[in-house]
C-alpha cells in the first residue's frame, strides 16, 4: 500500500520521469496538495538539467563528417508497426532507477551516435566517462533522500552539490568556472572531523562539468574547493574558494 509518506520520497524519480503510470498518477494527485513536494521537484528538475548540461559531450567535426558519409550507405529501418499486446507476453518495464540512468545518459551524451562503430578513441573515452557520470548522477538524484545545495562561487560561477546519504555519495555540478591559474587545478575535499580529505579533481579545461566526489559522503560534514598544483595535493595548500555543509 502506498502512503503519503511513501509519495514524499518520489520527488527525485518524478523529476527524472522514472515513475510507472500508476505511480505517476498517484503522485500527481498528491502533488496538487503538497507545496513542499512541488518546490522540491522544481529544484530537482533544475538540478537535473544543470548536471546533464555539465556532462554533455560535443561530437568532433570528424565524427560529423563520418555520420554524413554513413547516411548514404546505411539501409533504412523498416516502418514500425505496433502490435497488440499478448496476454501471454506481459509488458516489461524498466526499473525506475535504470530508466533514470538512461534518461540522464541520453541528456548527457550530447547527440553522440551510438551506432557509429568507428568513433575516434577520444570520443569513446568521453562517452564512457559521460556514461559513468550519468549513472552516478541518476543514482544520487533519484534517491529518495537526495538533497541539493547551492555553492556560491566567484566571478558569476555557480555550483550545485547533490548528496544521498542512503547511497553514501555526492555529486558536484559546476557552471561557468573560470580556468585555474596555469599549472593549477581545482580540487574537491571532504571535511572529516576537521581534517580535509581529498575527494577528486575538476577538469581545468571545462567551464561546465559534473564531478562525482570520491569516497564516503556519510563520514564528512562539509565539502570544500581549493586551488592546488596540477595533479592535486594530499592536503590543502590554499584558502578554500568555497565550503558548504553537508546535510545531517
Amino acid at each position: 500500500m502506498t502512503t503519503d509518506t511513501d509519495l514524499h520520497t518520489l520527488t527525485g524519480a518524478y523529476a527524472l520521469h522514472a515513475l510507472s503510470d500508476e505511480e505517476r498518477a498517484l503522485f500527481e494527485g498528491h502533488l496538487r496538495a503538497c507545496p513542499s513536494c512541488a518546490e522540491e521537484i522544481t529544484e530537482f528538475t533544475a538540478t537535473a538539467a544543470r548536471l546533464a548540461s555539465a556532462v554533455a559531450v560535443t561530437p568532433s567535426p570528424a565524427m560529423k563528417q563520418r555520420v554524413r558519409q554513413r547516411v548514404t550507405t546505411v539501409r533504412q529501418v523498416a516502418p514500425y508497426v505496433p502490435r497488440t499486446p499478448s496476454a501471454a507476453r506481459p509488458r516489461r518495464r524498466l526499473p525506475p532507477l535504470l530508466l533514470a540512468a538512461c534518461l540522464a545518459v541520453a541528456a548527457g551524451l550530447g547527440g553522440v551516435a551510438a551506432w557509429e562503430h568507428d568513433r575516434a578513441e577520444d570520443a569513446v573515452a568521453q562517452e564512457q566517462q559521460a556514461r559513468r557520470q550519468a549513472d552516478e548522477l541518476a543514482t544520487v538524484l533519484a534517491a529518495s533522500d537526495a538533497v541539493s545545495r547551492r555553492i556560491p562561487l566567484r566571478g558569476g560561477a555557480s555550483a550545485t552539490l547533490v548528496v544521498s546519504r542512503s547511497h553514501d555519495k555526492a555529486v558536484l555540478a559546476a557552471v561557468d568556472m573560470a580556468a585555474p591559474p596555469e599549472g593549477k587545478v581545482y580540487q574537491l575535499w571532504y571535511d572529516q572531523d576537521g581534517r580535509m580529505r581529498p575527494a577528486g579533481l575538476m577538469d581545468s579545461d571545462r567551464t561546465r562539468q559534473t564531478v562525482p566526489l570520491s569516497g564516503s559522503a556519510n563520514s564528512a560534514s562539509a565539502v570544500g574547493i581549493t586551488v592546488e598544483p596540477a595533479g592535486g595535493s594530499a592536503r590543502p595548500t590554499s584558502a578554500p574558494l568555497a565550503v558548504v555543509d553537508l546535510p545531517a
